[in-house]
């Protein structure tokens, strides 16, 4: 059952706000009710807290074994879909060409959750992604130009990979075609050069 109040607003319910325990519960169950992302600030706003208590309370969440995703949409649970299939694409491309690659998977139907780097002191680097369209992939071109921060793959000269889904396998297979024809995705032969 959806939430009758909006997770952007202080539920009218609580009189004073809920200490470190019960915050991070009410967390979990808001965002299982909700299922989207909901920004940090908005959860600080509804919780009556600052930014950074979310993120500690997102912090703590995480280290008692909850599965919760940060996006650049906001915080939100995993879904889980049975008759979804998934694949990790390697791919090369310069930071111009970062839209077009995005819109390729997205414009066929492929939802791409993450990007990685290998980083030669941390090893892997996951940023979770969770594009799925056109708006998304427009949104996160936004939000990377308003911040000035660098992608994952500045670390790597460009090289990534995107752990990827889709309801059918013959639409991951277009994507990668797609990809391969445009001279983004890294194959086999080109690993080793």
């Amino acid at each position: 059952m959806k939430s009758t109040f909006s997770p952007f607003e202080t539920d009218p319910g609580f009189q004073e706000p809920l200490g470190g325990h019960e915050r991070r519960q009410a967390i979990l169950e808001l965002l299982a009710v909700h299922g989207g992302a909901i920004t940090g600030t908005e959860l600080a706003k509804r919780f009556q807290v600052s930014r950074q208590s979310i993120v500690q309370d997102m912090a703590i969440l995480r280290a008692g074994g909850s599965q919760i995703l940060s996006t650049p949409q906001g915080y939100l649970l995993p879904k889980t879909k049975k008759s979804v299939h998934q694949a990790v694409l390697a791919s090369r491309h310069t930071f111009e060409e970062t839209e077009e690659e995005l819109n390729i998977l997205v414009d066929l139907g492929v939802k791409i959750l993450d990007v990685i780097v290998e980083h030669p002191l941390y090893g892997e680097l996951r940023g979770f992604l969770m594009l799925e369209s056109r708006a998304d992939v427009r949104e996160f071109m936004e939000r990377l130009k308003e911040s000035g921060a660098k992608l994952l793959s500045s670390l790597t000269g460009g090289v990534h990979l995107h752990t990827v889904e889709a309801s059918r396998p013959e639409l991951i297979e277009k994507a990668k075609e797609e990809l391969r024809v445009r001279g983004f995705l890294l194959e086999e032969q080109e690993k080793g050069s």
